[in-house]
């Protein structure tokens, strides 16, 4: 079988089952009318969950048409899939799956708040003399451990709705400082973030963040303009510590499991080598200094 052969077989595996899906979701479903805001006859169902006209109303589509897209006579945009989602109290490893069936890119939960996984967060927390921090959407950094807000910022004295990478390099005159290569540093961060826009054209916080960049500083235009892409995970930076000097460090980006929109970042150094010695000295003074961890509070 070709390659083309096997992309036709895949894609018409997948108009078969989205709405042997959405047909499997509706009746094994135990929403009633009345969570929906729907009203109730009160009479007894012969079977447990909502009917096609119950799941068409609160999707603002007819129930003719919802019909069509169970009967798979009807292929569907991605705004009204996120709606049959939420009428049909999809989790999200279930949202994810039927955007896939649909050939779309799920948009992100903007209006969920960014946080990362607690057993994610113990891993970090021990890794005591390695830097690492999680990014999430929109370069939000979402987590990291005591070494990392030493070496890149105190992330936790800055509000949650300011803490973007991204935003940092503009806006911190520390983090300015601390990358020899700002240039470099800031310009492939910016064209991860428009790959992301490619990925997620809707999202309204990432529009924000562009807006606001756009607004503070020409450089961001110029290069946002640009429209440079790159998807790089790993790569060498050179960074200048007010505490501990030179550093050359090597960054590697890691999948996150638990969320596809989170990667963490660990930065590494040479066994015995300078910038070896800093981290752990650079470690130690983040102890003496009470650099915490995220979700500490204390």
């Amino acid at each position: 079988m070709t390659p083309r052969q096997r992309a036709i077989r895949v894609g018409t595996a997948s108009l078969e089952e989205l709405p042997q899906f959405v047909q499997m979701r509706v009746p094994a479903h135990d929403l009633n009318p009345a969570e929906l805001g729907l009203p109730d006859s009160g009479q007894p169902r012969r079977v447990p969950g909502l009917r096609r006209e119950e799941v068409a109303l609160p999707a603002a589509i007819t129930t003719d048409y919802y019909t069509r897209i169970e009967q798979g006579r009807l292929w569907t945009s991605a705004p009204l899939l996120a709606e049959l989602a939420r009428v049909l109290r999809l989790n999200e490893d279930q949202r994810a799956y039927l955007f896939e069936l649909a050939g779309k890119s799920a948009p992100p939960r903007s209006s969920v708040r960014q946080e990362v996984d607690t057993r994610l967060q113990s891993m970090l927390d021990d890794l005591t003399t390695t830097p690492a921090f999680v990014i999430g959407r929109r370069t939000q950094v979402v987590g990291w451990n005591r070494l990392a807000a030493a070496l890149f910022a105190d992330f936790g004295r800055i509000p949650e709705a300011e803490r973007f990478y991204l935003r940092l390099l503009f806006t911190d005159p520390a983090m300015h400082r601390l990358y020899v290569d700002w240039e470099e540093v800031t310009r492939l961060a910016i064209a991860q973030l428009r790959m992301e826009s490619a990925r997620y054209p809707d999202d309204p916080q990432l529009a924000a963040l562009v807006d606001e960049l756009s607004v503070r500083d020409a450089r961001f235009r110029e290069w946002w303009a640009a429209h440079d892409v790159a998807l790089r995970t790993m790569g060498t930076k050179r960074l200048r510590h007010p505490v501990v000097g030179e550093l050359t460090l090597d960054w590697h980006t890691l999948s996150c499991a638990t969320d596809p929109d989170q990667h963490i970042i660990v930065w590494t150094a040479p066994p015995h080598s300078p910038s070896c010695d800093g981290l752990r000295l650079l470690a130690s003074w983040a102890a003496d200094h009470n650099r915490m961890p995220s979700g500490s509070t204390t």
